[in-house]
């Protein structure tokens, strides 16, 4: 709905995307939150021993850390002239305090070393799961999706994956363990009151950042779904360039791009603004507790309760904690970032194909290939009817072509056998198995399309080709593309095969790449062929070419011709002739003229265009 809403208006519909960023702040946020770690965990779970290696090493590595300022205390105490008149080097302790750091710094890096497996090995399951499942979808959510809105929260929902892995292992655990470590050495060696000091300082600290990050969360989420809607208008745009190019609407388009990025500046800037607050807001914590702690040691130093050792002790610990402390409150909102980034993904995977495979569906066996429409009514939406009890047989070996006025129900048919939808009523039998009973890949192994829209890879020729049999032979494609009358155009090109064919074919004119589809068809060798308006962008003698070779390959296979041109179906064993969703007519081509019916009426406007048209050709 945001998506269309923004398509017919140039203002922002905020509402609509405040629907979408606080959606998270809702109050089952927090359980969303802790099922999408459970499901996180799953990626990580098949390194499992990595994982714990890989805790095993931050232990380690925090235990040295924790243990550098004990060390320390016992170099500066034996170093302290007030205590000793004779001051010998205490080498074993500065060597333990070398090695202490050396070993804090070795196990740190082998803890990343080790742990990177697991972090990359997450992000690639995680992306391959959701590519998997939006070719699972169906045809309804791709049509009705933006691409550059999928694509966006796809990266930032893959990068928040790594994100989470690195924050709670890099980051919280290693505080918490150290938070752990420097509790028990104060609550063991000191006066409680440093404890507290330290334990009331933390608090504070988490508290505060917790509230004001909780506060300012919903301007982060805002920036998300403006930049996301951003990036789908630039992509929108780009890929539709040529439409833009016909209606000079450059500036629309920018206008449409700079009012959405005129939003995502001013919630960038609250979320600035507001973050310097929590910022200062910290660092004045830590700063109290910080001069607190170093009252108290200070004091004790002075009544001789404490050496000097303890105070750089308990200093050092405490820059240690409040170092790490003070990029908790970054973490933290990054964390919050990440699991909503992470949730646009799962809420992903959460979407259900419209059309699925029942249980226990059987591959489709194909011995005498006839299509049967039984009775089939069909609505895209229950206010928008398109088919009406439609019904027809298409013999093994025939072809049966349907005609008629735009928006009749022509195409509809072709995505209703290939299943893209489920029918509504009525049912879809190929080689006498209902197609709604076995698999939807055995299905559509078995036919063979050339549509109205030929949409090409951004790849070669030789790859759009070969795409209906990767494994093929070089000689099978060139075959096909002889078929399709489109070889010695291949071979004119200064590439050849090797020739790339543009971003949707765009280099191509609509006749080759029509072609092209023509050959890749023709390539997959179907049982079962459907041409929807397979000659609309050619002229009369590539139609005539590509007619008489299509004749030869759709000789003994089943075929379904949806098409406007009525010259291309006069050799038909059946004519459909569709009106509203419903056949009107049927009969062979002269049984059709001989009604005087619609049919008749086509063909002689038809008729009537092409002579005006041979008669404008003419020179003069």
């Amino acid at each position: 709905m945001v998506c269309l809403a923004f398509r017919y208006n140039c203002a922002f519909p905020q509402p609509l995307v405040i629907m979408h960023y606080r959606r998270t702040e809702s109050p089952h946020a927090n359980r969303r939150d802790l099922l999408n770690l459970q499901r996180m965990w799953v990626y990580v779970w098949d390194y499992r021993g990595r994982v714990m290696v890989a805790l095993l090493s931050l232990v380690t590595a925090k235990v040295a850390m924790v243990g550098v300022p004990l060390v320390l205390k016992e170099i500066v105490d034996t170093l302290d002239t007030s205590k000793q008149t004779t001051i010998a080097l205490p080498v074993v302790l500065l060597l333990a305090y070398g090695i202490l750091r050396l070993v804090n710094n070795g196990f740190t890096e082998l803890r990343d070393v080790i742990f990177a497996r697991v972090r990359y090995h997450a992000m690639h399951r995680l992306s391959h799961e959701v590519l998997q499942h939006l070719y699972s979808l169906s045809l309804r959510f791709h049509l009705e999706r933006k691409t550059g809105n999928v694509s966006r929260d796809l990266d930032r929902g893959a990068q928040s994956v790594s994100s989470i892995l690195n924050y709670m292992v890099f980051n919280v655990l290693p505080t918490s363990a150290e938070f752990i470590l420097v509790a028990v050495i104060l609550l063991s060696g000191y006066p409680a009151e440093f404890a507290i000091v330290t334990f009331v300082t933390v608090f504070i600290y988490i508290g505060f950042t917790l509230l004001i990050t909780n506060w300012r969360m919903h301007f982060r989420h805002q920036m998300n779904a403006l930049e996301s809607e951003a990036n789908g208008h630039a992509m929108d745009g780009l890929i539709n360039y040529e439409t833009v190019k016909y209606f000079t609407n450059e500036r629309y388009e920018l206008d449409r791009y700079d009012t959405t990025l005129g939003h995502w500046e001013n919630a960038a800037v609250k979320s600035q603004t507001t973050m310097s607050l929590l910022n200062f807001g910290q660092g004045a914590v830590i700063a109290v507790g910080v001069s607190a702690i170093m009252f108290l040691a200070a004091r004790g130093v002075a009544a001789g309760q404490l050496s000097l050792g303890d105070l750089v002790l308990v200093n050092t610990m405490m820059l240690q904690l409040f170092m790490p402390l003070g990029f908790l409150g970054v973490i933290y909102r990054a964390l919050r970032y990440a699991l909503a980034d992470m949730d646009l993904v799962f809420r992903l995977l959460e979407q259900r194909a419209e059309v699925r495979d029942v249980v226990g569906a059987s591959e489709l066996e194909i011995r005498h290939p006839t299509v049967v429409f039984d009775k089939v009514s069909f609505a895209y939406t229950p206010e928008r009817p398109i088919l009406h009890d439609v019904e027809f047989r298409i013999a093994s070996g025939t072809k049966v072509a349907v005609v008629g006025p735009s928006g009749a129900g022509k195409s509809t048919l072709a995505r209703l056998l290939f299943r893209f939808y489920e029918v509504d009523s009525g049912r879809i039998v190929v080689g006498d198995q209902d197609i709604a009973r076995v698999t939807q890949a055995s299905l559509r192994r078995a036919i063979g399309i050339v549509p109205q829209d030929t949409v090409l890879f951004n790849d070669t020729i030789l790859h759009n080709i070969s795409y209906a049999s990767p494994d093929c032979e070089f000689a099978d494609v060139a075959a096909a593309a002889m078929v399709a009358d489109v070889h010695t155009f291949i071979e004119s090109l200064p590439e050849g095969y090797q020739s790339v064919v543009g971003e949707r074919g765009l280099k191509l004119s609509g006749g080759e790449k029509q072609r092209i589809a023509i050959a890749r068809m023709v390539l997959k060798k179907p049982r079962i062929m459907v041409f929807d308006e397979a000659t609309s962008s050619l002229d009369s003698q590539s139609e005539q070419n590509i007619l008489a070779a299509l004749n030869r390959v759709s000789r003994d296979v089943t075929t379904l011709v949806i098409a406007h041109r009525l010259s291309t179906v006069v050799d038909a064993d059946e004519i459909l002739v569709m009106r509203d969703g419903r056949i009107v007519e049927r009969g062979s081509h002269t049984e059709l003229l001989a009604r005087e019916g619609l049919y008749a009426h086509l063909w002689k406007l038809q008729q009537d265009e092409r002579a005006v048209s041979e008669k404008a050709t003419v020179p003069n």
